[in-house]
């Protein structure tokens, strides 16, 4: 099994640790890559307008000036350094010895920065969204999509995957339909669905924790994955089609 995360938006500075190391970082194949979108970072973050490039407001002034220190600026596992909803319901420092391991070999982290991680990868605090058009190497969905494919294909195998990413994420890398099943969630009032975007990362959080930490076999087909969602939640399971991979969609009780 394969769960695939976006980052957090907002990450946490890392107070102790050596510079980041390319050579430290799982998916070595992608190091030209990163090497390249490192360079055209430090160079729009000490640009006068960095502020519009990044689509960042002018409160995270700390944030971009970070990105020109990256080389410099102390590293720390990646579950450590993204933080915000989805993380904080994944809540990696109270998972069993055990279970952390299971995290740290199952889940990879889709970056704007670093193209794939591993839950454990060393890296800083940084400042960029897959959805900048970055001056040298354009948009980083685009730009991500043309590399990210052989090594996350080889990476996955047979293997089911669990696709937690939101839709600015999704968009670097597309799984193989026939082993890919995306994560929804939807909350049901008076018959009709809408989309909650804030709370699905909590649920979707919720759910990769679930998969970690919970008894039994892994799942290892979208039948299988969606019986250990009923475990918890209220879902449905609907099977792919052409070039659309499955859905889970976790459906959320209405709010009295």
């Amino acid at each position: 099994m394969l769960i695939l995360l976006p980052p957090s938006e907002g990450k946490s500075a890392v107070s102790e640790g050596h510079p980041v190391s390319l050579a430290e970082l799982h998916f070595p194949e992608l190091n030209e890559a990163r090497s390249e979108v490192l360079t055209a970072l430090r160079q729009a973050s000490g640009h006068p307008d960095a502020h519009r490039i990044l689509g960042v407001g002018a409160s995270l002034v700390d944030d971009v000036q970070r990105n020109l220190l990256l080389d410099v600026e102390p590293s720390g596992p990646a579950h450590d350094v993204y933080s915000g909803v989805l993380y904080d319901a994944l809540d990696y420092h109270h998972l069993t010895a055990l279970q952390k391991r299971k995290a740290r070999e199952h889940i990879v982290i889709i970056s704007a920065l670093w193209g794939a991680l591993r839950f454990g990868d060393p890296i800083p605090a940084y400042r960029l969204s897959m959805s900048v058009d970055l001056p040298g190497t354009g948009r980083l969905s685009s730009f991500w999509k043309r590399v990210l494919d052989e090594p996350l294909r080889t990476h996955a195998g047979s293997s089911l995957v669990v696709d937690c990413r939101s839709s600015t994420y999704a968009a670097a890398w597309s799984p193989p339909v026939e082993n890919s099943v995306a994560v929804n969630v939807y909350q049901e009032r008076n018959g009709k669905r809408t989309v909650v975007s804030h709370f699905a990362k909590h649920m979707r959080g919720e759910l990769a924790r679930h998969l970690i930490t919970r008894r039994g076999k892994i799942p290892e087909s979208p039948a299988q994955l969606l019986r250990a969602a009923q475990e918890r939640w209220t879902a449905e399971l609907v099977l792919g089609s052409g070039k659309r991979g499955s859905q889970l969609n976790l459906l959320l009780a209405p709010t009295v």
